[in-house]
């Protein structure tokens, strides 16, 4: 084994034991582990990290967990972000998630029509979050990223269902952006 193989097998053991050390239910050793992961840590810490989302957390350690998920800074980063959103398992913290990404560098450009569907099927709360992310995206934007955006939105305006006034506000703002965006292609 060369020097390099060496050195990903000991940082593998590494990272195993400072997700160990999350679990610990120890404010002490879970702050310490957030530390180390921001050196040692790459996308697979990603999801055990939000995992304690789930737990009783103090105050202060579930703010750190929030913080830790915002400073990612790897591009990688969002394709597990926009799983862990997607997933049901996580619904309960969907919105905690949502925070740390509208507070993230990542650009999430090309994922503009999950938000959308995020926002869509989520509470006020998610479609406000969702808002504020798509916002802030820079682009440029691709037709069919628009597209399936719009096929998001007719959805949720075709569903019979009541709508939260509320919410239906962020999403006619939400469509307001679409349309400026689906403009800027066109150009």
């Amino acid at each position: 084994m060369d020097e390099f193989e060496e050195k990903g097998k000991q940082r593998k053991l590494k990272v195993k034991q400072l997700i160990e050390d999350l679990n610990s239910g120890k404010d002490a050793k879970i702050s310490s582990a957030l530390k180390s992961l921001q050196v040692n840590g790459d996308i697979s810490v990603i999801r055990p990290i939000v995992e304690l989302l789930k737990t009783e957390l103090t105050y202060q350690m579930e703010q750190e967990i929030l913080e830790f998920l915002a400073d990612v800074k790897v591009s990688k980063a969002a394709e597990e972000m926009i799983s862990i959103l997607k997933d049901d398992h996580f619904s309960d913290q969907r919105q905690k998630v949502l925070t740390t990404i509208w507070n993230s560098k990542i650009d999430y450009t090309e994922y503009i029509a999950e938000f959308v569907e995020i926002a869509c099927e989520g509470n006020f709360l998610e479609a406000l979050d969702c808002l504020t992310i798509i916002e802030n995206m820079e682009g440029p934007f691709e037709e069919h990223h628009i597209l399936e955006c719009q096929l998001h939105l007719r959805d949720y305006m075709e569903d019979t269902d009541p709508k939260d006034p509320q919410k239906a506000q962020i999403m006619s703002e939400i469509a307001l952006l679409l349309k400026g965006y689906d403009l800027e292609i066109d150009d």
